[in-house]
């Protein structure tokens, strides 16, 4: 769960910008290049955040219960 979370973060972070200046998009008069970065990266993590907290909780009521 880890590295896929650790992949998706590298996505966003790096790849996204790697690559942004081919997106030549726009959306609502923005530049698509420039959503992602400041608002898209920022929701992504904080949803890589929420899943990682979730399954952790999880994995720690279910070691609770065996032990």
């Amino acid at each position: 769960m880890t590295l896929v979370l650790l992949a998706v973060w590298f996505g966003v972070t790096f790849v996204t910008t790697f690559f942004a200046r081919g997106l030549d998009l726009r959306w609502f008069g923005w530049p698509l290049n420039y959503w992602i970065a400041s608002q898209g990266a920022l929701l992504v993590f904080l949803l890589l955040i929420g899943v990682y907290a979730f399954v952790m909780d999880r994995l720690d009521a279910a070691d609770a219960e065996a032990g």
